[in-house]
């Protein structure tokens, strides 16, 4: 599916929401909106807020946050808590299932796809008798970068201890 058609849809979507809430359709609404999906990462309320600012829109923070929790219910947006980390958000219509590995050290996360997490999901579904709708797998470790800094950082730390010996 193309980006613009893409677009175009998940507009249509998100007015569709408001009018059935009698919720007003605001410029900033539809701006924070279309930020989000020209984005290809997870970002928080601030991130957002903080561009949206330097894009020279005039949003203030509660209306990204108020945004974002109408984007959220109306399966635009999917909120996500990785740990100890403040919320963080992603598009989500037209995005296929994926679950994320997140670094406990930087708070990276990445995102991947295997399908057999998909069978388990069918199987444990099959054999509980769960019509499973959807799941969430955010695995959590430590990052190649963050390892090689602790390893360079205990190295470091171990020649010093045999200098001062």
């Amino acid at each position: 599916m193309s980006t613009n058609h893409n677009s175009e849809l998940v507009r249509k979507i998100f007015e569709a929401y408001l009018e059935n809430k009698s919720l007003r359709k605001t410029p900033e609404r539809f701006a924070i909106l279309e930020e989000i999906y020209s984005r290809d990462d997870h970002f928080d309320v601030e991130t957002l807020y903080i561009h949206m600012k330097n894009q020279k829109y005039r949003v203030s923070r509660a209306t990204v946050y108020n945004t974002l929790e109408l984007l959220v219910s109306c399966d635009l947006v999917t909120k996500h808590q990785f740990g100890k980390n403040m919320a963080q958000f992603e598009k989500s219509y037209g995005y296929h299932q994926h679950d994320h590995v997140i670094c406990i050290d930087c708070g990276k996360v990445v995102e991947f796809c295997d399908p057999r997490i998909q069978q388990i999901q069918s199987m444990v579904g099959e054999l509980l008798k769960f019509d499973i709708k959807h799941h969430s797998l955010n695995l959590y470790g430590v990052c190649f970068d963050c390892a090689a800094k602790a390893s360079m950082n205990s190295q470091t730390a171990a020649a010093g201890i045999k200098h001062a010996s």
